[in-house]
């Protein structure tokens, strides 16, 4: 029998055909999306009516979405995160939601560390500058010896400390989770949000979003930090409200932004665009050639197993039998 799966994700086998020839090696027929950009839901009810797996990047995968695909046995998601996908509905309808945990957390990690020395020592501004003939300067601030808050110590938070630990970084930690052992290996501290706002100089994030984290930096919080701190976030942009953040930008209540991440994606109209403290990025930091290879092989594996009717590596759900 051969299925069709669906794959949205640009990136998918367009330099390395393994996850291809996986799938084809089990018997699928690959249905790559005519979009290079991220589908709507309109789209996606089109794309899925007639496949047996999804494999997807951002994509809305809602209940209307699941609705639309009678065959439909598994949404993979090539990344972690998966709050594109309505879990929940997936799994009254039968149908698993994977995802491939730490097949991106070094990128991501790395990731954070670049956008912390660009905002530090405005070298974006910078080149900005002298493209426009202006020779002019700024003076930065180094990592060493500072403050750095993670918000989140999951793998990619964790690595995060561990590379800031490596440049002469204290980490403070704040996580729903602790893990003790690894805070005193690296020597980092959890403390409470509120304390670690208020004694960093980095504040880098790395937590899901839920309805628990949704601005879960708002106007209060971000009171907290200090002027001269600079926030990074390559999570969720949601996990910011991007109005606060841009009064505190603006107003220099805050020294300046990393942002890989926003509420609406694409950006958009927003006004951070109009700030030269702020740099930004087109939700890029969990993709290199290393982990498009890792997601791709792992969403393709999660789908085999479940064609296959066996449990796949990374369920997210426990889908009822239809």
């Amino acid at each position: 029998m051969e299925y069709r799966v669906l794959v949205t994700p640009a990136f998918f086998g367009r330099k390395d055909s393994a996850p291809v020839d996986l799938l084809s090696e089990a018997g699928c027929e690959v249905v790559p999306s005519p979009y290079r950009r991220t589908a709507t839901e309109d789209e996606m009810c089109e794309l899925v009516a007639d496949v047996d797996a999804a494999i997807v990047s951002l994509d809305p995968v809602t209940e209307k979405v699941l609705a639309s695909s009678p065959r439909l046995k598994i949404v993979a998601r090539c990344g972690v995160g998966y709050d594109n996908i309505d879990v929940a509905a997936a799994a009254r309808m039968g149908v698993f939601v994977t995802n491939v945990p730490g097949a991106n957390s070094r990128a991501v990690a790395e990731m954070a560390l670049g956008l912390m020395f660009d905002v530090a020592r405005r070298i974006s501004m910078m080149d900005r500058r002298m493209r426009a003939g202006i020779w002019k300067g700024h003076v930065g601030f180094e990592l060493g010896g500072k403050t750095l808050g993670v918000v989140g110590t999951g793998a990619i938070g964790k690595l995060v400390a561990e590379l800031g630990a490596g440049l002469g970084m204290r980490a403070l930690c704040y996580s729903r989770t602790h893990n003790g052992a690894w805070a005193g290996a690296v020597g980092a501290t959890y403390v409470s949000l509120d304390e670690l706002l208020t004694a960093s100089d980095i504040v880098s994030l790395h937590t899901a979003l839920t309805d628990n984290t949704r601005n879960l930096l708002s106007g209060r919080e971000l009171a907290l930090m200090k002027p001269s701190a600079i926030l990074i976030n390559t999570s969720r942009g949601a996990i910011v409200d991007e109005e606060a953040l841009f009064a505190a930008l603006k107003e220099g209540r805050l020294s300046g932004a990393g942002l890989d991440v926003f509420a609406e994606e694409p950006i958009g109209r927003s006004r951070l665009l109009e700030l030269e403290n702020v740099v930004l990025t087109p939700h890029i930091s969990g993709l290199t050639a290393e982990s498009a290879h890792a997601m791709a092989m792992g969403a393709a594996r999660n789908v085999v197993a479940v064609l296959r009717g066996q449990m796949p590596e990374n369920a997210v759900n426990a889908p009822q039998v239809r």
